[in-house]
């Protein structure tokens, strides 16, 4: 009787074992690597606080490294034993909080703002990426993903004037290559404004590919593009 104790309550451990397993080791086809444009957050949101570490840069700033499947749905909190820690990531504060800061009320140092990403959609990324490997390859996309600039050049300025949606996607692909993913908000008028760009990634973290799907836009064809 003992025996046959032992032996399913030995199975029963190796199935949950396995099975743990294979939610850390999540797989995942793409990444989308999201950038949003704090004009739009502080213009559309009920509330918009600086972070304490000051005003943000006038530029886009990281919203996420989010891990996908080709139909376009997605893993999320695939590791609860492995939560943030920013000590795992301290060398990389300074570049997060100018990069990947945070506009959400009460103000905040980022560190609420990282652990969410981490916690939702980095530990989906853990086949490949560690916390610190993460946030440094989110980092590293910012920093050749100049967003604001490509705009720039193409003419298209961050002062309220309306713009097409498709001269916006244009100039990010002219710029890198590959058709980017635009979502906008609404203001108080219920005009469209420029929210956020996707570009898609590759499983490595690394290197940029032609989006499997791209998010569904709810712009309009003409979209503003606020003052921040």
């Amino acid at each position: 009787m003992d025996s046959k104790f032992n032996r399913s309550m030995f199975i029963r451990l190796f199935i949950i074992q396995c099975l743990a397993v294979v939610s850390v080791s999540q797989s995942f086809d793409f990444f989308y690597f999201v950038q949003q444009w704090p004009g739009s957050y502080c213009d559309t949101e009920a509330s918009c606080c600086y972070p304490t570490t000051g005003k943000p840069a006038r530029e886009f700033g990281i919203h996420g490294l989010w891990p996908n499947y080709n139909d376009g749905s997605y893993p999320s909190n695939c590791d609860s034993d492995n939560p943030y820690d920013e000590s795992k990531i301290s060398d990389l504060i300074s570049r997060l909080q100018a990069d990947w800061p945070t506009l959400a009320c009460p103000s905040g140092n980022g560190s609420k703002f990282w652990a969410h990403e981490w916690n939702k959609h980095g530990t989906c990324s853990e086949s490949v990426l560690d916390q610190h490997g993460y946030f440094e390859a989110s980092l590293n996309l910012k920093e050749n993903l100049d967003i604001f600039q490509i705009l720039q050049n193409a003419g298209i300025q961050a002062d309220g004037n309306i713009y097409s949606l498709s001269s916006i996607k244009e100039a990010i692909k002219s710029a890198i290559g590959y058709t980017p993913g635009i979502t906008c908000n609404e203001d108080a008028s219920g005009n469209s404004q420029l929210y956020e760009v996707y570009i898609c990634v590759d499983t490595s973290g690394s290197n940029l590919i032609e989006c499997p799907v791209l998010p569904g836009t709810k712009c309009s064809s003409k979209i503003e593009f606020p003052s921040f």
